[in-house]
């Protein structure tokens, strides 16, 4: 969007969800963590779509590219599992990857459960967009958010992304000092 009007998107990745037969939990948990962290509140857009590179990768650019998207936070489709494509739909999307958030998410959910070595969660820039791909379990999404999103205010401030500031009684934003 712009420097004053933030646009933060949640992308859905799931089967089930997209066909109406799963009620998804991912976005709602997605939307509940953010509207506690960000302050002042800004405009969130929800889409679901099916798993499968093809159609994450155009939900990705659309969000991007058309809707203006800042922040794009991706749940779903991080697993091992065949229909899992999230992070190839990344990868073909994206100018540069992040794999820092990956690794940050991956230890923090690793204290919790040992399968968190099967995910595959990352993030990386497209244009002025950060996306970051986020398990779709709602208490391993806030776990991931909890370790990564400190970082996430001043990389949008790197990338020329419209200004977000964090409820530090939530998520203390870090941005280095001007000195």
């Amino acid at each position: 969007m712009s420097a004053d009007n933030p646009l933060i998107a949640i992308l859905v990745v799931s089967d089930r969800a997209a066909r109406g037969e799963y009620e998804d939990r991912g976005g709602p948990a997605a939307e509940d963590w953010l509207r506690r962290a960000v302050r002042p509140p800004v405009p969130l857009l929800r889409r679901i779509v099916p798993d499968g590179c093809e159609t994450v990768a155009a939900a990705l650019k659309d969000l991007a590219d058309n809707q203006g998207a800042d922040l794009i936070l991706v749940t779903g489709g991080t697993g091992p599992a065949t229909r899992d494509q999230t992070p190839e739909a990344l990868e073909a999307v994206i100018d540069k990857a992040l794999p820092g958030f990956g690794e940050a998410m991956r230890q923090a959910s690793l204290a919790e459960v040992p399968t968190a070595i099967l995910s595959r969660q990352s993030a990386g820039i497209r244009g002025q967009t950060l996306i970051i791909t986020l398990p779709g379990k709602p208490s391993a999404l806030a776990t991931c958010l909890d370790a990564v999103f400190s970082a996430v205010p001043y990389c949008l401030d790197l990338i020329g992304a419209a200004r977000i500031e964090t409820d530090p009684q939530h998520c203390a934003a870090f941005r280095p000092s001007k000195s």
